[in-house]
This record gives C-alpha cells, structure tokens and sequence, in this order.
C-alpha cells in the first residue's frame, strides 16, 4: 500500500490485522523524560501536542474530567483521588514515582464499603466531548486507560495487593462489592462519552495486570470466574458502539490471549518480551491470527540501558517479526521511564518511522 493514510485509517487497518504504509505509533512516558523530549524538540513543557507531533504519534486520547464535589478528605502529604486511593511521591536517583499507601479499605467490611463515597456518572463533563474528538479526526481517539476495568491492581490500590488476591480466592462479598460499585460507574461514564463523542471515538481501552514476570499472577479459573465477565461487560459496550478492545496486561500475561480472543478483544497491550511466554515470535506465532498487538518496545531493555545503536537494533528486530500481515501497532511496553537517556528515545521513533514502513 502506497497511499499515505491518516493516523486514524493507519490504526485502524493495522488493527484489522492488515498492512497500513506504515505502522501506527504511540507514546508513553514518565515526567522526567517527557520533559527532556520536550527540550529537544525546542518545546513548552506544557506542549503534549506538540510533542506527539513530533514523534509521529498516531493515537489520541479523549475521557470525560470528573467535576464533581470533593468526596473523601485531604491527608498531609499525599493525594487522594475520587475513588479515596491514597499516593505519596518518592523521590529517587533518576526522578520519583506515586507510591500507593494507607490503603483505607484494607480491613473493610462489607457495610462499609457498601457506604464507601464513590463519584456520580452525573458529576463527569460530557459536554466537550464531541469538539475534542473532532479536533483530533485524523488520529485514532482512545476512550478509556489502563485503570479501566482493571481489578486487581486497582483494587490493590486501596485493599492491598495481597487482600484482593485472597479475596478473589474466597469470594469475600466486601471486595467483590467495591469492585462491581467501581465498574459499574465506569461502564456508565464511559456509555455517556461515547454517546457525547457521536461516532468518532474509535477505541476503548481496558485493562487488568495479569502476569509477574515469571508466569501467571492468578489461575484461568479465577479469571474466568471473577474477572472475564466483569471485563464482557465493557467488550459488550465496545460492540455496541462498533469499536474494537484494547486491553492492557502487565506480565507474563499470554495464558489468557486465547480468553481474550473468545471474548471480542481486539488488541493486546504492553506484551513484556522479557517475561515469560511474551516473546515477540511467540505471540505473532501463537496469536497473530486473532489479535493485534500494541507495545513490545521493553522500558527494561535497551532504550533505557543500551546505546543509540543497541536501541535502533532492538526497534529493527521487533518490527521485522511483529509487521508482516499487519495487527501491530509500535509503543513502549510502560511509559518510557526517567532512567531513558534522552538520545535512546529520538531514536527509537526515528527508527519506527525508518523502518515501519511497508513495501519500503
């Protein structure tokens, strides 16, 4: 295919597993290096478009703000968010990170997280939603993020990683309680965005971290149990609104691509290659004829601990497996991190942009 295409056209024939000219790009990346990226390019520090133009960055991303009353108290030092997470910031050699603490729901019981203050589908602004998206026509618009839907990892946010984890195991009613009050509102926001956006969001995304790095972080049969159908839900509202899934997944996570295929999802997001059964050559094996594929490019790789050329290497090699046929789309696994140097980031764009290009 000779014609060059819009981003939005570009993502979307990749995601129908067929060859755009080239293929579509996307972006992630921590403050620190964010703003260095910013400073090369001769940038504001406030200048995000500016910036994924730049790079050549294919997606956009459009969600309701929450402007609703303030429902749980300020916490000296920390932040404390709609949902009642607690974060403080942590300070390290290379820039810091938001550190979940506190966990307010830890010990609660059923009652009180039936009586837990979470935010209104009427308090989100729908209102700009449709003038956004037509701003951003010629991109692919993203609805949605790597929190939606996703349950053990937010969950863990205000419960403890390891609470949920044996709450899933025994069915325990208060966090199944929190879990389905949560989804529920976001179901119900994310419907009226795709109402307000009249057609021209062309993507939801979800996810739901499912993998360490050494294997599996549940069983099939607790994600069949307790988190499939909870994910069905926002598959079946994307079928409405004729738009495909994009689901993130952290970890060795490509035990459930089979379950994710059977559901509907389209797009498979993050795909560590360095944990266990992510292999590029794996998944374009395994999987390559019933999903797409968003990421591959490690933050824990050569982009962060390599030299230009190790980088470029490393975006050669992953392209040459993950293009032909289409279903890829070029993204770092995680956001890109503050450890990356600044020269390893230009080239892993300038080398996606040289060297993922079909007929090329």
């Amino acid at each position: 295919m000779t014609k060059k295409l819009s981003s939005k056209e570009r993502v979307l024939i990749a995601f129908a597993r067929r060859e755009p000219d080239r293929v579509p790009i996307d972006y992630s990346a921590n403050p620190g290096i964010d703003r260095r990226l910013k400073e090369h390019f001769g940038l504001r520090e406030n200048d995000d478009e500016g910036l994924r133009l730049a790079l050549g960055v294919d997606f956009r991303s459009v969600n309701a703000p929450y402007i609703g009353p303030k429902l749980h108290k300020d916490v000296s030092d920390r932040t404390v968010d709609m949902w009642g997470i607690h974060r403080r910031w942590i300070e390290h050699e290379s820039g810091g990170y938001w550190d979940y603490c506190d966990f307010p729901l830890r010990d609660a019981t059923l009652e009180a997280v039936e009586a837990w203050p979470m935010p209104s589908p009427d308090h989100f602004d729908y209102s700009r939603t449709a003038e956004q998206c037509k701003r951003m026509k010629e991109h692919c618009v993203v609805v949605g993020g790597a929190g939606i839907g996703d349950i053990i990892n937010s969950t863990g946010m205000i419960r403890t990683m390891e609470q949920v984890l044996v709450d899933l195991m025994t069915d325990d009613p208060a966090c199944l309680c929190y879990v389905d009050r949560k989804i529920n509102i976001q179901l119900e926001v994310l419907n009226r965005t795709l109402e307000a956006a009249q057609g021209h969001i062309d993507l939801l995304k979800i996810g739901e971290d499912l993998g360490t790095q050494i294997g599996p972080l549940i069983s099939l049969d607790l994600f069949r149990k307790h988190i499939r159908p909870r994910h069905q839900k926002f598959v079946d509202l994307a079928k409405h609104y004729d738009i495909p899934v994009m689901i993130h997944s952290c970890g060795s996570s490509s035990w459930a691509f089979d379950d994710f295929a059977d559901m509907g999802i389209r797009v498979v997001d993050t795909l560590q290659p360095e944990a266990k059964d992510m292999a590029t050559e794996v998944l374009k094996k395994r999987f390559g004829d019933r999903l797409s594929f968003h990421g591959c490019i490690s933050t824990a790789g050569p982009v962060a601990t390599g030299t230009v050329q190790d980088t470029v290497s490393n975006v050669r090699e992953t392209l040459e497996v993950m293009m032909p046929g289409g279903g890829y789309a070029f993204s770092p696994t995680h956001q890109l991190q503050d450890n990356s140097p600044t020269e390893n980031v230009v080239a892993m764009y300038e080398a996606a942009h040289k060297y993922g290009r079909y007929g090329a």
